[in-house]
C-alpha cells in the first residue's frame, strides 16, 4: 500500500511538472479568453492534476488568481466568488521512449468552474462553461445542471472535486 501511494504521489508530482510546462506551449489548446471576464487561462498557474481513468483523460486544473490565493491561504470552503478553476484536459498516451508514463496526447478541451454565489445560486454559487474559440462560453441553465450534479458528492469541499497541490 505504501508503494502504491509513494507511486502515485510521484506520477501526480511528475505529471503536474509536465502539464505545467504542456500548458503555455501546448499549440492546440484554444486561445486565451477575452479580458477582463475571464483573463487568460494560459497564464494561470497550476492548481492541481488529475488522471480520469473512466475517459482516459489526464488534465491539468489552472486557477485564477482568486483561486491560486485561496488554495495557498486554505480558504477553499467555501471557495471566495470571483474563483475561475479552469480543467484543461488530454488523451492519454503512452509515452515513446518510456513506457512506464502516462502522457498527453490529442488536446480535448477547457472546461472552467467560475464562482459566483449571487449569480448562480442555484447550483451552489458555481457557474460552467467551456472555452469555443478565444472566448469563454457558459453553460445554460439545463446544462449547468448537468454538470452540478456530478459535483454534488463534493458537497463538504464546496462541489470541487480539485485536490490544490499549492498548500
Amino acid at each position: 500500500m505504501k508503494n502504491m501511494q509513494k507511486n502515485r504521489l510521484g506520477w501526480v508530482l511528475s505529471t503536474a511538472a509536465l502539464l505545467l510546462t504542456i500548458t503555455t506551449a501546448q499549440a492546440e489548446a484554444p486561445a486565451a479568453v477575452e479580458k477582463p471576464v475571464f483573463g487568460e487561462y494560459k497564464d494561470w498557474r497550476v492548481l492541481g492534476v488529475s488522471h480520469r481513468l473512466d475517459k482516459k483523460f489526464v488534465r491539468a486544473i489552472l486557477g485564477n488568481d482568486v483561486a491560486i490565493d485561496a488554495s495557498r491561504s486554505g480558504k477553499m470552503t467555501p471557495w471566495p466568488d470571483g474563483t475561475i478553476i479552469a480543467k484543461l484536459s488530454w488523451k492519454e498516451q503512452i509515452h515513446p521512449n518510456w513506457p512506464q508514463a502516462i502522457v498527453p496526447g490529442e488536446f480535448v478541451g477547457a472546461e472552467a468552474m467560475i464562482k459566483d454565489s449571487k449569480k448562480f445560486p442555484e447550483t451552489g454559487g458555481w457557474g460552467f462553461g467551456h472555452w469555443e474559440g478565444k472566448t469563454m462560453v457558459m453553460y445554460d441553465k439545463e446544462k449547468s445542471a448537468t454538470c452540478f450534479a456530478c459535483h454534488t458528492p463534493m458537497k463538504d469541499h464546496d462541489y470541487v472535486y480539485t485536490a490544490p497541490v499549492l498548500q
